[in-house]
This record gives structure tokens, C-alpha cells and sequence, in this order.
């Protein structure tokens, strides 16, 4: 279950497995292992909700005792696409609910002159364009590299879009939905601001480092 917050189009999950999840992550001496585990559980979870609006039409199943009036997805196609390198670790997870999507993925670094986030690798799916995405990162922090992905993929003339994140800051809201209003953002927990080195306060540290065990 989500709850709609202050923000329009930001999705904030309230279930008790994820917000216990997420409190596990949260903690400083959660070994890289588990963090990395807790990572992929949570993106499962939260792909349950990303996916509700997905279309169904009537099937009608034959059972070993009769014919059962049932739904399936109508041919709605999605694509993973996760920023480097963070977004990785949301892959497993939600490949695991939806293993019909394709998986794509978006590199950025950030200028050290002007600041701003340059495409150094994209890799899509050859039929993108049909496919419904969702952009994967962990945190959404300044907004800066998920504003810039989503530029990127309405660049290829992709439409629709969904960002979802483990972590959330008021400013990364702000700088999203500036740029791109129309792209709803999906998160386990909204914090409280960014401290003076970008990162998310109470946040979780650098969810790379603690993915793949780096400093």
C-alpha cells in the first residue's frame, strides 16, 4: 500500500515490511551483504504497488475441476532502466515480480566544471518506445542525475515514465517534478532535507558503497 504525500504524483510506501526493511538499511553496521539483500526485497515489494496500474482483460482458464473466470495483464510492456551504478541493486528484486520486462541502463558522471550530469553509456531495448519504464536509482537526493536520465530517455521519444527510489529528498522532488511534472516518483521514505555534501539527512550513507562494499 501507498500513501499520495504533500507533493503531486509522489508515492510514499507505508507498508510494514518495507518501512521495517528500510530501518534495517538505514543502520550504519548492516553488513554490505544484507544491505545488499534488503535492497533487492524492497524493490520486490515496492514493484507490487509500481505495477498496479498495469491493464487486465478477462481469460477464461481451464482448471483440473472447470473453467475459472480470471484476468491477465493485457499486453503492457515494461523496462527496467537503473542509473548506474546504484540502480543495480533495485534490478534483481523487481525482475523477480515482473520477469517479462527487459532491463536497460543509464551511466552519468557529473561535469567538475559546470556540474552538470553527462550521458557516458545508454543501453536500451531495442523497442523502448512501446514499453512502459521505470527509472531505478536508490536515493533521489539533489534530482540532478534523475532529471537528467528522464531528459535522456524523452530524448528517444520515450513517453511514459515512472521514477522510483528508496530514499527521497524534498529538494530531488522539487528538482524532478520542475523539469518533468509529469513523471510520478515512488519512494520507501521521504527524509528530511540534504546536508552541505548532498546527501540525504537521516538518509543511509552512499547506497553504492554500501551495495558493492566500496568507500
Amino acid at each position: 500500500m501507498s500513501e499520495k504525500s504533500s507533493y503531486k504524483d509522489v508515492f510514499i510506501f507505508d507498508h510494514p515490511l518495507i518501512q521495517h526493511k528500510l530501518a534495517i538499511m538505514r543502520d550504519k553496521d548492516t553488513s554490505t551483504k544484507e544491505f545488499r539483500e534488503l535492497v533487492s526485497e524492497v524493490s520486490m515489494l515496492m514493484a507490487y504497488e509500481v505495477t498496479r496500474d498495469l491493464p487486465l482483460r478477462p481469460v477464461d482458464v481451464e482448471t483440473p475441476i472447470g473453467i475459472a473466470h480470471c484476468h491477465m495483464i493485457e499486453g503492457k510492456k515494461l523496462a527496467l532502466i537503473p542509473i548506474l551504478r546504484a540502480g543495480l541493486g533495485m534490478v534483481e528484486g523487481m525482475i523477480n515480480l515482473v520477469p517479462m520486462a527487459k532491463v536497460g541502463h543509464i551511466g552519468l558522471y557529473r561535469d567538475p566544471e559546470t556540474l552538470e550530469p553527462i550521458e557516458y553509456y545508454c543501453k536500451l531495448p531495442d523497442d523502448i518506445q512501446n514499453r512502459d519504464v521505470i527509472l531505478l536509482d536508490p536515493m533521489l537526493a539533489t534530482g540532478g542525475s534523475a532529471a537528467a536520465s528522464v531528459g535522456f530517455l524523452k530524448d528517444r521519444n520515450i513517453e511514459h515514465i515512472k521514477f522510483v527510489c528508496l530514499i527521497a529528498a524534498p529538494e530531488g522532488i522539487e528538482r524532478l517534478h520542475s523539469e518533468h511534472p509529469d513523471v510520478p516518483i515512488f519512494c520507501a521514505g521521504l527524509d528530511e532535507r540534504l546536508n552541505e555534501h548532498a546527501y540525504t539527512v537521516p538518509g543511509l550513507g552512499d547506497a553504492g558503497d554500501r551495495l558493492f562494499g566500496t568507500k
